[in-house]
C-alpha cells in the first residue's frame, strides 16, 4: 500500500499546497504559483501581448491569482501528502482552466477532437523525488476526474526515449509513466513531448 494520501486542491487543502510552494519560491517558471497554464500568454511577448489584449489574472501575483482560482473552484490538481505534509501535485482541468499549454499552434493543427481535461504540470518536493509521487499524483489525478464524472483525459509528457532528463524538464511527466497510468501514445507534440489520451469511466 502507498504510503502517499491523495487530496483534491481546495481551500481546506490551499495552506498545505502553500507552504510547499513557499518552500521552493514559488515553484517552477520564476515563482509561477502553478498558474502557468491558466494563463493564455508567456515568455518573452508576454508583457507585450498582455498590453494588447486583456488576460485573466494577468496582473495578479502568481499567488493571488492561485488562490483567487481554487477559491472560485476554477483550479484543480491531485496533492500527495506524506502525513500532514504536500509533497507533490497534479495539475488538472479543463482546456477553458488550462488554454496556455507549448506548441499550441503545431496541437491544435492536429486536433480531431478536443479532451475534456488536460493534465499539465507535476511539481515533487526535492526530498521525495524518484520516490512514486509523480505516478501517485498521476494516478490520483485520473481518479479524481472519474469522481467528476470522467471523460477524455489528454497529458503532454516528456518523450525521453531513453534519455537521462534533468528533472527540471520534467513538469509535463514521461511517456513511459503515462503508458504505465493505461494513456495511449498520439502524436508528437514540439521537439521532445508528445500528446497521450485516456478515456476515463466516471466512478
Amino acid at each position: 500500500m502507498s504510503q502517499y494520501a491523495i487530496r483534491p486542491l481546495d481551500t481546506g487543502t490551499w495552506d498545505a499546497f502553500a507552504r510547499l510552494c513557499e518552500k521552493y519560491n514559488g515553484c517552477g517558471f520564476g515563482g509561477c504559483w502553478c498558474t502557468w497554464f491558466h494563463l493564455v500568454v508567456h515568455g518573452a511577448q508576454g508583457a507585450a501581448a498582455r498590453s494588447a489584449e486583456k488576460v485573466s489574472g494577468a496582473d495578479e501575483s502568481g499567488r493571488a491569482l492561485k488562490e483567487r482560482l481554487v477559491r472560485e473552484g476554477k483550479a484543480h490538481a491531485a496533492l500527495v501528502f506524506d502525513g500532514n505534509d504536500a509533497v507533490g501535485w497534479c495539475e488538472f482541468g479543463t482546456p477553458a482552466e488550462l488554454p496556455g499549454i507549448a506548441h499550441k499552434k503545431e496541437y491544435e493543427a492536429g486536433l480531431v477532437s478536443w479532451p475534456d481535461y488536460r493534465l499539465t504540470c507535476f511539481f515533487v518536493d526535492r526530498a521525495y523525488r524518484r520516490k512514486g509521487v509523480a505516478a501517485a499524483a498521476l494516478d490520483g489525478a485520473v481518479d479524481l476526474i472519474a469522481a467528476a464524472g470522467g471523460g477524455v483525459v489528454e497529458g503532454y509528457p516528456q518523450d525521453t526515449a531513453g534519455r537521462k532528463i534533468s528533472s527540471s524538464f520534467l513538469y509535463n511527466g514521461t511517456r513511459n509513466m503515462f503508458e504505465k497510468a493505461g494513456f495511449d501514445y498520439e502524436r508528437p507534440k514540439g521537439k521532445n513531448h508528445c500528446v497521450m489520451r485516456k478515456v476515463v469511466p466516471a466512478a
